[in-house]
Parts: structure tokens; sequence; C-alpha cells
């Protein structure tokens, strides 16, 4: 894939969990342009890494076909963005199905998707220093892909599928004005 303007993040299915690391010139600024090709809402959320400058919106939402570009990114800023679906107000509640943050708002405001969510956590699931690359496995001689991330490996090449995945699922680009994230990228190539 040629690098241009703006490195395409699409997702293989509707909602995904992406890691960026913005790398460029210190004052640079970069736009994050979201399209949503779903046939339903989506409802992007960001989290920021520790340390980094905040991401300029922490929740929104996109309707079917719509798109959205938050601009003023900046060039030192490295965190999350997923899709979070089929979310709703109840008694003055915001929730969703998948991805919620659990602020109970719109605005994810530093909370990261909880439970269930489009991320496959072995480390949840099981607990283990092992499966959480911490304690004696916590650096990337001692920690290896398990079972379950090379199983997600094998089918989505891209993922992000341990803790220390960085070399082949962690994307920057150093001459990018922004990146964008499209939801449901195989429904329009249907149309």
């Amino acid at each position: 894939m040629a690098m241009g303007d703006f490195l395409p993040a699409s997702t293989a299915a509707a909602f995904f969990v992406l890691l960026l690391g913005v790398n460029g010139a210190a004052a640079a600024n970069f736009t994050f342009h979201f399209h949503n090709n779903c046939p339903e809402t989506v409802w992007p959320a960001a989290l920021s890494s520790a340390g980094r400058p905040p991401f300029p919106t922490t929740g929104f939402a996109l309707p079917p076909g719509a798109s959205l570009s938050v601009a003023g990114v900046t060039a030192t800023w490295s965190g999350r963005v997923w899709g979070r679906h089929r979310c709703a107000t109840g008694g003055g509640r915001f929730s969703c199905e998948s991805g919620d943050c659990g602020t109970g708002q719109v605005a994810c405001n530093g909370a990261g998707g909880a439970p269930p969510a489009t991320l496959a956590d072995a480390c949840l699931a099981f607990g283990t220093d092992e499966q959480c690359c911490r304690g004696r496995f916590a650096s990337p001689d001692k920690c290896a892909p398990s079972e379950y991330s090379r199983l997600f490996k094998a089918q989505c090449p891209q993922a992000y599928s341990y803790a220390f995945d960085d070399r082949s699922s962690t994307f920057t680009c150093a001459n990018a004005t922004g990146y964008r994230i499209t939801f449901c990228p195989a429904a329009a190539a249907k149309n």
C-alpha cells in the first residue's frame, strides 16, 4: 500500500480497535476522517495513551453513510480508536451493547472500552501473568504470542494480538496529514 495523504485504517468487520501513534513534526496537527458504511449508527470513541495529549473528542454518533472529520490531533498523540455499537440512552444513561466505556455518556472521558467489546483479550479471560505479559513476562523477550493471539493473527494479520505486537500492528505515517477510518468498508465495495 502506498503512503499518501491518508492512511486507510479499514475494519474487516463493523467494529474494531485501532491502536495508533501519530508521528510527525512537533508543531503539526492531523485530521482523523471517520466514515460509516454500516447499516446502523456507530459511536466512535477514543482513548489517549497515558502521558499523551488528549484526542479532541472522546465519543460521538456517526449515522449510516455519515462522515465526520476531527481536526487538531497533535503530532504526539497516541491511543486507541474503536467503534461502539447498539447504543441507547435509557434512564438518563448512555450505554452500548459492545465497546461501552461505562461513563453513562456519549463521551468516554478517559475510560476505555469495557467487555463486551470487539477486543478479545486473553488477559481478561485468564488473568495469568503469561497471558497478561506482566510479572516475569513483562518484556518483549519474555512474552511470546499465545495460542489465542496466533489464532487471531492468522485471520487478521494487522490485528494487535498481544501486548508486544507492535512491529506488525501499530501504525504510524510520518508524512501523512491524517488518517481515514472506515467502519464496514466491505459495504462500500458492494454498492
